[in-house]
């Protein structure tokens, strides 16, 4: 990163600071983690190179004994590379442990077996709860100083389709996963996934993942209850959403209590068919938080571009979200939709009451161009007994057809909103509070939502069982 560009990023996140009470926060995470501490306790006096094990490559033979057992011997000598040189390897799930680098060569394809006999079954979380499902084609779980680097190739089976096993309703395997997991890097490598989410990192601590091509489809990165996440250069076609940020569902996860927070992503392109490019929530009981998303484009979005949801029963917050430099087009719906009342499924477990409705605050979108959207905002499903509290738009420019729609927000700051083609009003409100929404209409009384019925108490407190 050259000098120049250090400083416009500080510039900003003090200048972020400096109108949302949260956001020192933010810039303090950021600051500490846009540069993550490379994976020190690798060892690269230990290389081991796959064929050297048996791996024959042909692309027809199961690799999968050789390429364990290359990565077992490589963590057991205290760490370092396991190289996979050129070649079509077809494998079933590989499991990555400590103080390991994972090289693919030029040329080196890893494919996953199409039997679903070849990959473990677990616990794994699945649409915010742990159930029993099969472990990932490459996984790792609790372990630290991991490298996946390419410029190869990792393939799933386009045999396994979907995310859920009809007979069984257990999970399908995912492309990569990583689980409770310390300082990990995936960069420089191409990755394909079919029918279920493609990389999912859990309870992880310390993660980068650069310069990765995801072709997805279903979701591209699911960060799930991780902190310090760096997501930087990626090119992402997926199916649905390109990066989802969660934290799990209902009772279970908000005592468990370990949110997704200070996840900064930059530099990526977003094309998605099915969902939104980034997607917040929906599955955030146990808390979003102190996320930053820099000069990214959005060139297509099946819905939103952006997508902040979530629901009563699930509780907890999302909060300390900023958006700056973002290029959005090609989108069917909009650029922006919040909704923190009715996405999602209902949890078997919902979180009662006040406690479970959860709360919106600190966003803030600058420096934004959008091209011919549909809607430029979608802000209504929000519940008037916890407003959203801080929501800035400043310096958003472009062509929309129609303008925002806002629904019982505090803290509403527009400034210099230059979008044209707006066919209506710019700013249609019902109890919005903020500066520079003069001129706002009143919403029509079709565009208001439907409060869902409080979440009565269950008669029998929920434990973590």
């Amino acid at each position: 990163m050259n000098p120049t560009t250090t400083t416009a990023r500080r510039t900003f996140l003090k200048t972020a600071g400096a109108s949302l009470l949260a956001m020192p926060l933010l810039a303090e995470a950021m600051d500490a983690h846009a540069k993550p501490a490379p994976a020190a306790g690798t060892n690269h006096n230990v290389q081991i190179n796959v064929r050297d094990m048996g791996a024959t490559g042909d692309g027809r033979t199961k690799d999968t004994l050789a390429l364990q057992q290359a990565l077992d011997r490589c963590a057991l000598l205290g760490g370092g590379e396991v190289l996979v040189p050129a070649g079509d390897y077809l494998t079933g799930a590989l499991q990555i442990r400590s103080n390991t680098t994972l090289h693919l060569a030029e040329g080196a394809t890893l494919n996953g077996a199409s039997e679903l006999s070849e990959y473990p079954i677990s616990q794994v979380r699945w649409e915010g709860k742990f159930i029993k499902g099969y472990l990932a084609f490459l996984y790792a779980i609790d372990a630290e100083n991991i490298r996946i680097v390419g410029p190869g190739r990792i393939v799933g089976s386009p045999a396994i389709v979907g995310r859920v096993q009809k007979e069984t309703r257990m999970r399908l395997p995912a492309l990569m996963e990583f689980v409770s997991c310390r300082n990990v890097i995936v960069e420089n490598c191409y990755t394909k996934q079919y029918g279920m989410w493609s990389i999912h990192p859990l309870f992880c601590e310390n993660v980068t993942f650069r310069n990765v091509q995801v072709d997805s489809g279903a979701d591209g990165i699911d960060v799930d209850s991780c902190k310090q996440v760096v997501i930087e250069g990626c090119n992402f076609q997926t199916a649905d959403d390109c990066i989802s940020l969660k934290s799990g569902r209902g009772s279970e996860a908000n005592r468990i209590a370990r949110p997704c927070e200070d996840v900064r992503i930059s530099n990526c392109t977003f094309a998605d068919t099915r969902w939104a490019c980034i997607g917040i929530g929906s599955e955030a009981s146990a808390g979003v938080r102190n996320v930053l998303v820099e000069h990214c484009k959005c060139t297509t979005a099946y819905t939103h571009a952006f997508y902040i949801k979530t629901r009563p029963g699930r509780g907890a917050y999302i909060e300390n979200l900023t958006f700056n430099d973002i290029d959005v087009s090609g989108v069917r719906e909009g650029f922006l939709r919040i909704n923190d009342l009715n996405s999602g499924l209902q949890d078997q477990d919902p979180v009662p009451g006040d406690e479970g409705l959860p709360m919106l605050r600190n966003l803030r979108f600058t420096n934004i161009r959008v091209s011919d959207v549909p809607q430029l905002v979608a802000a209504t499903e929000i519940h008037p007994k916890k407003p959203l509290e801080g929501l800035i738009f400043e310096n958003i420019t472009g062509t929309a057809r129609k303008g925002m729609l806002m629904a019982n927000i505090n803290g509403l700051v527009l400034k210099n909103i230059h979008v044209t083609g707006i066919e209506g009003p710019l700013l249609s409100t019902v109890n919005v509070h903020g500066k520079g929404i003069e001129g706002a209409v009143p919403l029509p009384a079709a565009s208001t939502a439907k409060i869902p019925e409080p979440i009565a108490a269950p008669v029998t407190p929920y434990v973590l069982r």
